[in-house]
Formats: C-alpha cells, sequence, structure tokens
C-alpha cells in the first residue's frame, strides 16, 4: 500500500478513490466513532492494520467491506479504540505516586484518583494495590475512578481477570507489590483482582474528548493519550482535566508525552522524567 493518500480532504472527507479519507468518511458518518481528534498516523496505523487482516488490497475495497460486514465494523472499532496498557507501567513513575499518595492521605480525609483512558482497567487497580500495599498510605481514605469510551474493555476491568500470555507476564508487572498474593487470587497464568481492591474502583463510560470532566479528583491519570491525540484537542484534553483537579492536586501524563505551552506554569513538576505534576 505505498504511495497512498492520508486523511484526504481537512474535513476528513474522500479526496479520492483510494485513500485513508475513503475509510474514515464511512467511519465518521455511518459509525460510534469520531477520527476527528487522531492523529492521521495512528488512524492509518489501526486501519492498515485491519486491511492487512483481511481480503481487501486497498481502502477501496476494505471501505466496502466493512459497508457490507458487521462483524468487519465492530472489529475495526475495537482496533480504532486505545487499549494498550498494563500494571504499573513505567515503576519510576508508581515509585513518585507511592510518596503523592502518602502526602495526600496524611492531609486529607478522601483521596479521589481518576485514570482516564482504563483500558481494561489495570492502571485504576494499580492504583488501589499500591495504596494497600504500602504503610505509608492510608488506602481506606482512597477511592478510584476508571472511565473508557470502550464498553468491551469495561466489561473486563469489572471482571478483573488476567491472564499471562507469551507477550505478557502479569507476575512481573506486578513486582512492584511487596506481597503478590494479598491483591490477586492466583490460579495457574491467570490472576484474579480480590474483592477488597475491587471494592476501591469504580468504572463508567466517560468521553474525555466529548464530554465535560468529571471531578473533583486529587489525582488524574491520563497517560499514553497524548500521542494519538492532534495537537489542538490535546489543549482541550488538557484543559478538562485540569478543571477536574482540586486546587493543588496532582496530574500524571506518559513519559514520552509533554504538557502544551500555556499549561507549564500552572503545574510544577513533582520531580523531572517521571512527568507527575502538582497543580499550582
Amino acid at each position: 500500500m505505498n504511495g497512498r493518500d492520508t486523511r484526504g480532504g481537512s474535513d476528513g472527507s474522500d479526496s479520492g478513490n483510494d485513500s485513508l479519507g475513503t475509510v474514515l468518511s464511512f467511519v465518521t458518518g455511518e459509525m460510534a466513532f469520531d477520527p476527528g481528534p487522531y492523529n492521521d498516523a495512528y488512524l492509518d496505523r489501526r486501519v492498515t492494520a485491519r486491511i492487512r487482516r483481511t481480503d481487501a488490497d486497498n481502502y477501496r475495497e476494505y471501505r466496502d467491506l466493512i459497508e457490507s460486514e458487521a462483524a468487519e465494523r465492530t472489529a475495526l472499532l475495537d482496533a480504532l479504540n486505545i487499549n494498550v496498557t498494563r500494571f504499573f507501567r513505567n515503576p519510576d513513575v508508581w515509585a513518585v505516586l507511592r510518596g503523592v499518595l502518602a502526602d495526600l492521605t496524611a492531609t486529607h480525609r478522601t483521596v479521589r484518583c481518576w485514570s482516564a483512558p482504563c483500558a481494561d482497567g489495570r492502571e485504576p487497580y494499580s492504583i488501589a494495590m499500591l495504596a494497600r500495599d504500602d504503610p505509608s498510605i492510608d488506602a481506606s481514605r482512597v477511592e478510584v475512578v476508571g472511565t473508557d469510551i470502550d464498553d468491551e474493555a469495561l466489561a473486563a476491568a469489572r471482571r478483573a481477570e488476567y491472564r499471562t500470555t507469551r507477550t505478557t507476564d502479569i507476575a512481573d508487572e506486578l513486582a512492584p507489590l511487596s506481597d503478590l498474593d494479598a491483591h490477586l487470587d492466583r490460579d495457574g497464568d491467570s490472576f484474579t483482582v480480590r474483592q477488597p481492591v475491587r471494592e476501591m474502583v469504580e468504572f463508567e463510560r466517560h468521553d474525555l474528548l466529548r464530554e465535560a470532566a468529571l471531578g473533583p479528583f486529587e489525582l488524574v491519570l491520563c497517560r499514553n493519550l497524548f500521542i494519538y491525540i492532534d495537537g489542538g484537542h490535546t489543549r482541550e484534553i488538557v484543559e478538562s482535566l485540569q478543571d477536574a483537579l482540586v486546587p493543588g492536586g496532582y496530574l500524571t501524563i506518559g513519559k514520552s508525552e509533554t504538557l502544551p505551552r500555556g499549561f507549564r506554569d500552572s503545574f510544577e513538576p513533582v520531580e523531572r522524567g517521571a512527568h507527575v505534576y502538582h497543580h499550582r
């Protein structure tokens, strides 16, 4: 598929017979997904990956396929949604969050934490397990909310069952915990989050790109979303996250991400490189 066009017109319309815009014009008009906020490179990777898994040879043929086959429309929606996650992703960041949670629970009666997007729940459960695992954190004061736009991911999060595979070692992901068995039940390669941890976490559907901010929260984690989003929409998301924070709250973004210009005076890094920020 060399030499292809990208999205097409700036409004996402189809500008040729075989361009990414050929697919996106159908997605925008007929499917429950708005590609507008996402950058072209991300959209092209996800669509191209689906084309390679089908008999279609180009964007035009793939559009014909999704017009006629509901199963492929569902598969494409699954591919477009962002569900990459793991327990305690970037352990050095979680080392900083230990101190943040300890300070917050020492000074606040209730510490509300928001994980968005939460995918299959590993990040919000990581917050809850960290609070229960560290004696310097008062876990009884911690409440966690995980939100996502993907109903299947939310269903998986509520099931709280995870399996080790050839590419995912759950026990390795949980290495920051001092006592894994206190938080999860293990049966071979299957891990189930224990009820005391699950009771600390609620999951709900929320579209961070389209809906008003939730809140208020003392800690917000929005990690590894900005890398998929166009710059203008990144600014809108940060404004929403800022609105969700209480005065003096904390925001955590991905290690490969940066705050847009105009927000850097409002957030002070807790520790350089961890991308955990204290809202001034």
